[in-house]
């Protein structure tokens, strides 16, 4: 829905009439990304939800029953003229830099309930962020409180360096977290990461920080014992700043923009370090080109953890091989929009990137293993999940229904890491279907 009301107001700009079609369930959200684009009296078409699950037929007759409206729509003049940028319509509308001010009396208890009336808090209790606390967060960079990092998606919500510190303040972050947390937040800012189509799709997408680089065991980020949620502040608070401007500044909320399906718990928070200590490899950030005592964010927007057991082989061959078992997994959509580029994230436990190791694969190697062999036959795909008619076309010969399609286009598109403690249990996350991830430097590090 979001694109596709994109694509039509950006052909109304041109000085042509275009009309979106709409489900019952998306019309609110459509009415509110129409206004940020500027055209809130763009026509939509509503119709009868859900249609996946419909026979051709029945959809046939649903498009046929909106038909005269949509004629009705394309009939009329359209809007803005021609010369006319949509976007330019909307600056003007956009929140200011400077966060606003709000007087509320009242104890904890009282401010929270006020906080949460006005749709500020992720349901769980918030630090108020008082000017007092906002300030003594914004020690924790050089950078000026009025410096706009971007617009955040869906709605364009301005995101300053004193917004977000008021949404670290309310996550419970301590100020020396900070200088993460504006990383996190500059990377979910990339192209690469495609922020507004992650936190409105219904596939439930949540942004999972890996933090590298010396700056983690300096602030006590994990990466160890029950690192994706052991109650480790750091982890939680962090994870959950970054959410809180996701949803604060981009507007993506229940009943509103957010039409997760069901979601999961990384929609509060989800964040972790690379256990570099007991990583036979070098780390991820240095892999990509850092140097080791440089301290990055990488963000990835990932459907879930799926975790999975092998206690009982011994070799880092047979290891592997639970892995990529556990990987062909036909209801996951990766494999059907790793068209797009995205990647999956594979988060290693120190004893079995130990024993794969140990057998002769370093970084390359496993992700090269991993490329070949996570590949479901094109058969057991089509027609089921997010199937398209030439989704892989020059990736996969769809004609063979045979044909193995790899979970990801190739094995740099495979987010290596090491994580956990002690134990038996690793762990894959698929992105989601445009999401390619980013990474961030980590500045005023403390």
């Amino acid at each position: 829905m979001t694109w596709g009301l994109h694509d039509s107001i950006e052909i109304e700009k041109t000085g042509r009439p275009a009309v979106t079609v709409v489900t019952e369930a998306f019309q609110t959200a459509a009415r509110a990304r129409a206004g940020v684009l500027g055209l809130p009296e763009h026509p939509t078409v509503i119709v009868e939800h859900p249609l996946a699950s419909r026979t051709p037929s029945e959809v046939e007759k649903v498009a046929a029953a909106a038909a005269a409206r949509i004629a009705a729509g394309l009939c009329r003049p359209s809007a803005p003229p021609a010369n006319e940028s949509v976007r330019s319509q909307v600056t003007a509308k956009r929140a200011p830099a400077r966060a606003g001010r709000r007087q509320i009396t009242g104890d904890f208890a009282g401010a929270n309930r006020v906080l949460e009336d006005d749709g500020w808090t992720d349901g769980l209790p918030v630090i108020p962020p008082t000017e007092a606390l906002v300030d003594e967060m914004l020690r924790g960079t050089t950078r000026p409180p009025d410096e706009i990092l971007g617009r955040m998606e869906p709605l364009q919500g301005t995101v300053t360096v004193e917004k977000i510190a008021a949404n670290a303040v309310m996550a419970g972050c301590r100020p020396e977290y900070f200088p993460v947390v504006l990383a996190s937040v500059s990377a979910v800012l990339q192209p690469d990461f495609h922020v507004g189509s992650t936190a409105c799709t219904t596939g439930g997408a949540a942004p999972l920080i890996i933090v590298n680089g010396p700056i983690a065991a300096r602030l006590g980020i994990s990466g160890g014992t029950a690192c994706f949620g052991g109650n480790i502040k750091a982890n939680a608070t962090i994870g959950r700043a970054l959410r809180l401007v996701m949803r604060n500044l981009g507007g993506a909320k229940p009943d509103g923009m957010e039409k997760s399906t069901q979601a999961w718990p990384g929609k509060i928070a989800c964040c972790f370090a690379e256990n570099e200590a007991r990583s036979p490899w070098q780390p991820l950030h240095v892999e990509r080109g850092h140097a080791a005592e440089t301290s990055t964010v990488t963000v990835v927007a990932v459907r879930g953890i799926y975790p999975l057991t092998e206690g009982v082989q011994t070799t880092g061959q047979g290891v592997l091989e639970t892995l990529v078992a556990s990987m062909r997994y036909v209801g996951s959509p990766i494999y059907h929009q790793m068209h797009n580029a995205i990647p999956v994230i594979v988060a290693l436990c120190p004893e079995h990137a130990e024993e794969i190791a140990r057998a002769g694969f370093d970084r390359r190697a496993v992700r090269a293993y991993i490329h070949e062999h996570a590949r479901l036959p094109a058969r057991a795909l089509r027609d089921r999940g997010y199937y398209a008619p030439e989704a892989w076309k020059g990736l996969v010969d769809e004609s063979d229904p045979d044909a193995l399609v790899p979970i990801v286009t190739s094995p740099e598109r495979i987010i290596l890491v090491v994580a956990g403690g002690d134990g038996r249990h690793s762990a894959w996350m698929p992105a989601w279907s445009v999401c390619r991830g980013a990474t961030e430097m980590i500045a005023d590090v403390p």
